[in-house]
């Protein structure tokens, strides 16, 4: 399997359709001085391509909020895959992500959240296979892989992982 980040400043973001589509493997989008949703969501009706996006957790942006970004993002693109990044405890970032991308109430704790009959309706339309980067491992439930490569693209930077 193979992942692509692709990390574009805001000024290509018109460009972003175009680049998505020369891929056939999954590529996530960062936007590098801009809110990666919001530049994305400008694009609804634009992007046709399957998606992916990576967001970074902070204390300023938790998980729960990245949630609520990736469901809204979810009904305006082809949202399949979100990458949560953070310095410390990705996994349990993701796992808060995760759990919250339903439809269901959430009684949920780990290290970075505590949910109590938590909700975060409409879920996503399709499923989105939700990961976790530790500036080492790229996670999902199911997969595990690695940095490969990373080169500049057209104004941007291209990062492949594989397993």
């Amino acid at each position: 399997m193979e992942l692509l980040r692709l990390e574009v400043p805001l000024s290509l973001r018109e460009s972003v359709p175009a680049i998505l589509s020369t891929w056939s493997s999954p590529v996530m989008v960062d936007c590098t001085d801009a809110d990666v949703v919001i530049a994305l969501s400008s694009l609804a009706g634009q992007l046709l391509e399957p998606v992916g996006v990576w967001l970074h957790a902070s204390r300023d942006y938790p998980s729960q909020l990245i949630a609520r970004d990736v469901a809204t993002l979810s009904w305006l693109l082809p949202l399949e895959h979100v990458v949560v990044h953070a310095e410390s405890d990705a996994h349990q970032h993701a796992e808060v992500v995760r759990a919250l991308l339903t439809n269901d109430e959430v009684n949920f704790h780990n290290d970075v959240a505590t949910l109590r009959e938590a909700y975060n309706r409409p879920a996503p339309p399709r499923s989105i296979e939700v990961w976790s980067w530790d500036e080492v491992t790229l996670r999902s439930s199911t997969h595990e892989l690695h940095r490969s490569s990373s080169e500049p693209h057209h104004g941007a930077v291209l990062t492949r992982f594989v397993d």
